[in-house]
């Protein structure tokens, strides 16, 4: 298939600043075959395993909030102060708050004479909208990871750098 690319378009100048790929439905299956095979080994993951996964994330992500904030300004529009001060950290927030809860959650439980085991369930099929990327990359991403579940992440066309970035965070 002939790859089509699309160029990202920065709304404040209407300057392209990245040019994409746009994926086709036989990217879609070679994502899918590689995060099953990611799921064989991934799934058996430990908490304390995962939670060195968030914890490692959330370091390099910190590290990393300056490039996420500019990507998210001149992709989407924001303005600086705000990409600085609220886009770029609620991603950061959505890590540290699944990364506390997964400390504390419970796979197993008795109710009754049954135990109750909360598994991951397989790869996940991620849709992200252009507005508030990180926000709504880092809520699907975080606890998918926290419950051993692998993913495949398809965020929009209009904003895709700020992922760029978070698959090189991940």
């Amino acid at each position: 298939m002939t790859p089509r690319t699309h160029d990202v378009i920065d709304p404040a100048t209407e300057e392209p600043i990245a040019r994409i790929s746009l994926g086709s439905s036989a990217d879609v299956d070679k994502a899918v075959a590689a995060a099953k095979r990611a799921f064989d080994t991934f799934q058996f993951s430990t908490v304390e395993e995962r939670i060195g996964y968030l914890a490692k994330i959330i370091e390099i992500y910190q590290r990393r909030m300056g490039d996420i904030a500019a990507a998210i300004s001149a992709e989407m529009g924001a303005p600086a102060w705000l990409a600085n001060a609220a886009q770029a950290p609620a991603g950061l927030g959505h890590f540290a708050n699944t990364l506390n809860v997964l400390k504390e959650y419970k796979f197993e439980q008795m109710k009754g004479s049954t135990l109750l085991r909360y598994e991951p369930v397989g790869v996940c099929g991620l849709i992200t909208p252009w507005n508030w990327p990180m926000n709504q990359i880092a809520c699907k991403v975080a606890p998918a990871s926290a419950a051993g579940c692998t993913m495949v992440l398809k965020p929009s066309e209009l904003a895709p750098v700020n992922a760029i970035i978070m698959a090189e965070i991940l």
